[in-house]
């Protein structure tokens, strides 16, 4: 079983920058996918960013492709979220969460396993 724990939310102005992380434990780590979703008040959980088991591959949504980038570090089993320029529109609870898949994927239902979440939140 492998468990997620985010770190790192909090409270910025716009245009400012935050990393996230996300500890996991577990021996599953290196061998999986690894995702960032979000979801915001109201709102279904989305897809922010996803990185291959290896790191080689990387995918991000629309909304955040040139200002997010995900990365990890397989020797630490973490996974990191940089996220720049930030907007009060990336407001939002940030998940991590595993694929025993492999590959990198968008659609939360590839996902085994969650984190709670960590908050970030944008002020204009």
């Amino acid at each position: 079983q492998v468990q997620l724990v985010e770190s790192g939310g909090g409270l910025v102005q716009a245009g400012g920058s935050l990393r996230l992380s996300c500890a996991a434990s577990g021996r599953t780590f290196s061998n999986s996918a690894m995702g960032w979703f979000r979801q915001a008040p109201g709102k279904e959980r989305e897809f922010v960013a996803t990185i291959t088991w290896s790191g080689s591959s990387t995918e991000y949504a629309a909304s955040v492709k040139g200002r997010f980038t995900i990365s990890r570090d397989n020797a630490k089993n973490t996974l990191y979220l940089q996220m720049n320029s930030l907007k009060p529109e990336d407001t939002a609870v940030y998940y991590c969460a595993g694929s025993i898949l492999g590959y990198g994927s968008s659609r939360l239902y590839e996902y085994d396993y969650w984190g709670q979440g960590t908050q970030v939140t944008v002020s204009p």
